[in-house]
């Protein structure tokens, strides 16, 4: 006999208590225990697997490997190539970024390449999505739509339609009866995501799973389901702003962290080819504070603005503000400046931006940031032709970053004629016809460039 007991889930990494306590011991976040009702015993598996015996990875055959196109090379990019059939892909973002808009193009693509898909929405109703899917285009009859919320009911339809894209918009409305907890709790999202797992491996069906982000930036419910999933893609970018980067953090079938640049238009996202281009439109000419840096997104060099704002402070505390880079990453580069350069910044105020909308982490665009920052107190400009990347050390030194030649062969198709780089990488890089490489061991020498 089944029985039932009260227990209590973390919302942001899925850990079990018997009890609620005030800080998680798995992911220390405070007060994110919530209490559910969980059934205890014997239940039947939604899909007996067939019996099974281990082979050896010698007799394991592969086959050739055969991707779906989707028809937008952005997206393809963020996938590794293509969607992998039997693949489970999680897509998270702010709410109105546009995570129903690209899969119901893609949807209308794959469509118009003979493929059959399957939209299943618990959030809207069918003539709510007629709605929206008349402003992408016109859409074939193998589009089917689906609004229902009860996994079984979900897991019928797929048999009767046989499609080889299924779209769920989103996983936090879906629900199953076996278990007694609400829609979207954490008992929930992880029983339907392990449904749907098991339906993309046994039909041989590839899954698009939305998913509703919380106000710090992740997926809502427990972090386990980000691992249950072959793929997740997130929407970055600012909901007044046009562009959007849909961002790979996992990927079971490609790269990690490529990215996908689109535009939204009146008629859903457009791909945006050449982002580096697209980012560096209206930049200043002859302004301090302003450097060109080159950071590697995946396999793609991305090139971007970094704008600094240095100026003394009417108070006892400076101000420090960053948009885009991360804050502690910047303070440890002004405390650099002052031990190693002797530029003296405690008496200012610093403001550092990077422009576009997108956040970069990767410490290559460090000696950006320092150029930058010291750039705008001496108030003299950067030549506009000129690009760099560094990764800089707490001692002052200037580090070597990896595909530094793919980094100064992309600025220079953008008409850039001079690359301040590591003395490292400057050693080991072919002359590149119309740049001229400047290697730098320190950020002393950096700075006397300018």
């Amino acid at each position: 006999m089944a029985k039932t007991k009260q227990v209590f889930f973390c919302q942001e990494c899925g850990f079990e208590s018997a009890k609620w306590m005030g800080q998680c011991p798995g992911c220390k976040a405070w007060n994110t225990f919530v209490e559910e009702r969980v059934v205890t015993g014997t239940r039947k598996s939604a899909a007996k697997a067939a019996s099974s015996v281990p082979a050896s990875i010698l007799e394991v055959t592969t086959g050739k490997e055969i991707r779906i196109g989707t028809g937008m090379k952005e997206l393809d990019r963020v996938l590794g190539g293509g969607i992998v059939k039997g693949s489970l892909v999680l897509i998270g973002g702010d709410p109105g970024i546009g995570k129903s808009t690209i899969l119901l193009q893609v949807c209308r693509r794959l469509t118009a390449d003979g493929h059959k898909v399957l939209y299943v929405s618990g959030e809207e109703s069918m003539q709510q999505i007629k709605m929206r899917a008349e402003r992408l285009g016109e859409f074939q009859r193998d589009m089917y739509l689906h609004c229902e919320t009860d996994m079984n009911v979900i897991e019928n339809a797929i048999e009767q339609v046989g499609p080889e894209v299924v779209v769920i918009d989103s996983v936090q409305t879906m629900a199953l009866e076996e278990v007694s907890s609400a829609a979207g709790s954490v008992s929930q999202v992880r029983e339907v995501t392990n449904r749907l797992m098991q339906l993309a491996k046994q039909k041989n069906v590839a899954i698009f799973l939305v998913g509703h982000v919380t106000k710090e930036g992740t997926v809502a419910g427990p972090r386990t389901l980000e691992h249950m999933v072959d793929t997740v893609l997130y929407f970055e970018g600012e909901r007044s702003s046009v562009y959007r980067i849909l961002r790979g953090v996992k990927n079971r079938f490609g790269a990690t962290n490529e990215i996908g640049v689109f535009e939204m238009k009146n008629n859903g996202l457009s791909e945006v080819m050449n982002p580096s281009e697209v980012m560096l439109e209206g930049r200043p000419v002859d302004a301090s504070g302003s450097t060109v840096v080159c950071s590697m997104e995946g396999t793609r060099p991305l090139l971007i603005e970094i704008q600094a704002l240095v100026a003394q402070t009417n108070f006892q505390m400076p101000r420090r503000t960053t948009v885009g880079i991360d804050f502690n990453r910047v303070n440890l580069l002004m405390a650099v400046l002052e031990k190693r350069a002797g530029i003296h910044l405690g008496s200012c105020d610093a403001y550092v931006n990077l422009t576009g909308g997108i956040r970069l982490s990767e410490p290559a665009i460090d000696l950006g940031i320092v150029l930058a920052l010291v750039s705008s107190y001496r108030n003299r400009p950067v030549d506009e032709h000129t690009i760099i990347f560094g990764e800089v050390g707490l001692t002052g030194e200037v580090r070597g970053v990896g595909m530094a030649e793919q980094r100064a062969k992309e600025a220079a198709k953008l008409g850039f004629t001079t690359c301040i780089l590591p003395a490292s990488n400057a050693a080991n890089i072919s002359t590149i016809h119309g740049m001229r490489l400047i290697g730098v061991s320190n950020v002393k020498e950096a700075i006397d460039l300018i």
